[in-house]
Formats: C-alpha cells, sequence, structure tokens
C-alpha cells in the first residue's frame, strides 16, 4: 500500500501544499516563509524518515500564526490520511530525545480521537522569525488535524532552540514508530474493531 499524500489548501490567509510519503528516506523540500519553522519541519521529516515537501505562501505580514497553524492543520491531515484506516500499524509511538542539555518526550497513539497534553516552556518569545508560542499551535493543529493523542513534554533543557528541535525531532521519531507495520496484526490494534 503506497502511503503517499498530497493535500492542499487554500484560505485567504494561507495557501499551502503538503505531500509526505511515511515510507521515505527523510528527504524534504519545505519553504513555509519562516526560516526557523523551516528548520523544525526539516528535523522532523529527517529524523522520522519521511520524504516531505511544504509550500506555504501565507499572509507574514501579518504575523506567523496563521501559517504555522494552517500548517498544522495540512500536515495533520495528510498523516491522517496517510495513515488509512490503520489496519497492521503499531498504533503507538514514543520517544526521549536528548539534545545537549535537553530532554524531551514524545507519546502518539494514532486512536481516531485528537488531544494535545503539551508541556514546554521557553523563556525567549521568538526563534528567529517563529514566535515561540506557536510550537503548541502548530502541534495543537496537528494532533486534530491528525485525529491523534499526542502527548509533548521538555524534561530538561536551558537553550530555546534545543528545546524547539528536540520537540520536532522527537515527534517524528514516535510518529515513525506508530505507523510501522506490526506483523502480527492484520486489523486495526483495537477492541472496538475500528480506529
Amino acid at each position: 500500500m503506497e502511503r503517499r499524500v498530497t493535500l492542499k489548501r487554500t484560505t485567504k490567509e494561507t495557501d499551502i501544499l503538503v505531500t509526505l510519503d511515511l515510507d521515505g528516506s527523510g528527504h524534504n523540500d519545505i519553504d513555509t516563509g519562516i526560516g526557523f519553522f523551516d528548520h523544525m519541519l526539516d528535523g522532523f521529516a529527517r529524523h522520522g524518515l519521511f520524504d516531505l515537501t511544504v509550500k506555504v505562501k501565507g499572509d507574514l505580514h501579518v504575523d506567523c500564526h496563521h501559517t504555522v497553524e494552517d500548517t498544522g492543520i495540512v500536515l495533520g491531515g495528510a498523516i491522517l490520511k496517510a495513515v488509512g484506516d490503520k489496519a497492521g500499524l503499531r498504533r503507538y509511538g514514543h520517544f526521549i530525545l536528548p539534545m545537549d542539555e535537553t530532554l524531551a518526550l514524545c507519546a502518539i497513539d494514532l486512536s481516531g480521537r485528537p488531544f494535545l497534553k503539551y508541556n514546554a516552556e521557553f523563556t525567549a518569545d521568538r526563534l528567529g522569525d517563529l514566535d515561540t508560542e506557536m510550537i503548541r499551535e502548530f502541534f495543537y493543529a496537528v494532533s486534530y488535524g491528525g485525529m491523534m493523542n499526542l502527548h509533548l513534554r521538555i524534561l530538561d533543557g536551558e537553550n530555546n532552540h534545543h528545546k524547539a528541535e528536540a520537540l520536532f525531532k522527537s515527534f517524528g521519531k514516535a510518529l515513525d514508530t506508530a505507523t510501522q507495520e506490526e506483523p502480527r496484526m492484520k486489523e486495526a490494534w483495537t477492541t472496538k474493531g475500528s480506529l
């Protein structure tokens, strides 16, 4: 089954194209207009081994909010479409990622029930042209667009760049695990019969 999806979304605020291949090698082509956000999405794709194209034209003359949030909506939707009915998938994934002094945790359940639990504090308002408060908004949008239960937590850390990057990379690693095949399971892994 091919797990490569292309989604487009156009509003008055953003024009977004996302192509995601869950069975890639980490190759990506990302241009959101926000350099630091591009760097974070690159870390997500490379460490999750996803091939990812993200092209965004957003109203950056206003601020970064719509661009970041809407990218999360579309990426979440691409993940949801790529996993299909989730038959034979591990469903759960988690990863604890060290990055110098920082330690980040990500846990995922592709449950079909969206929820975000986020515990990460930043001492800087911005990283490059990305408002740090938008990191939570991005993951909130991904969790709801992807209909997944997503937990993200900074367990330790001081450097704001390291904390942000560790969150995105741990998300990539955990999602890679959750979307892998479980050879002993042929249907969706649930007592309900479907996810």
